[in-house]
This record gives C-alpha cells, structure tokens and sequence, in this order.
C-alpha cells in the first residue's frame, strides 16, 4: 500500500465511524476509535453489500458502505452491552 492509500484508509475510517457514531449514540468515539469502527465497519459492510450483490464505487460509495458497517457494528455492540 502507498502512503496515500493508507490516508485514505484512515480518513475514510474516522469518517464513517464519527458518521455512525453520530447515528447510533448521538456522539463520536474519539479519533483512534472512530478510525477502528469505521475500519471494522467497512469490511463488515462490504461483506453485507457483497452479499446482496449490491456495488458501490468510488470514495462517496465506500463511504457510504464504511458507514453502513460501522452503524451496524455499533449497533451490536450495545445489544451486547443491554444482554
């Protein structure tokens, strides 16, 4: 990976996780969490959309899928913590 993919990676993460954060609690994580929920979101969401066969491309696609993920992850996570 280049030095600009990996920004890439890191910007599109604390986006989306901030996003969801914003969606799920009403508040963000801090940057270092925001950044692993929003990585973690956008495998888990590109798994999701991969199975429904849907395709979402460029930057705003893969945000959006980040986004998505990471809403879901987050989501679980406090069923989990409610058990």
């Amino acid at each position: 990976m280049t030095v600009e993919s990996i920004l890439g990676v890191l910007i599109i993460g604390g986006l989306a996780g901030w996003i969801a954060g914003l969606m799920v609690r009403g508040k963000g994580h801090g940057i270092v969490m925001n950044i692993v929920v929003g990585i973690v979101g956008a495998y888990i969401g590109a798994q999701i959309f991969a199975f429904f066969d849907i395709t979402a491309g460029g930057t705003i696609g893969s945000l959006i899928v980040a986004i998505v993920g990471a809403a879901i992850l987050l989501g679980l996570l406090q069923l989990i913590r409610r058990a």
